[in-house]
């Protein structure tokens, strides 16, 4: 992928408030899960030398928790096309899309469960589905 092209203060400004970890939906499905009698670790790989980290992992039972964002990973439902430099940014967006379904191809053949929530997600019914992975993890 290019070099992202050049960008109107307000836009940068706007994404480097973006945060990485410890989004709104994330704590408020870590905090579900807790309440629910859920431990487990934040923001880590759930396989040794893979450069991508799980928002929420529970490594004896191998599953690997993603809250994924609407604009971030292109929901079916939520996703936005920026219009400047719409090119660069479909090729970004499409990447993150790549690389989400390489991540769950490897954690699978690893033998880990993936469980991929939206943010827009109700957090019951998220904390619902990672609850349920736990139940038919090994």
């Amino acid at each position: 992928m290019s070099a992202r092209p050049g960008t109107d203060a307000a836009t940068s400004a706007r994404m480097a408030k973006q945060r990485r970890v410890g989004t709104k939906p994330e704590l408020e499905l870590r905090r579900e899960l807790h309440r629910r009698g859920a431990r487990f670790f934040v923001d880590r790989a759930p396989l040794p030398g893979l450069r991508r980290r799980a928002d929420i992992v529970f490594p004896r039972r191998k599953v690997a928790v993603y809250v994924d964002g609407c604009f971030w990973h292109s929901c079916p439902d939520h996703a936005t096309h920026p219009k400047n430099n719409a090119e660069w940014w479909a090729a970004k967006l499409a990447g993150n899309v790549a690389r989400d379904r390489d991540t769950d191809l490897r954690l699978t053949e690893a033998g880990w469960t993936v469980v991929r929530v939206w943010e827009h997600e109700g957090v019951a019914t998220a904390a619902d589905s990672v609850l349920h992975a736990l139940a038919g993890a090994v």
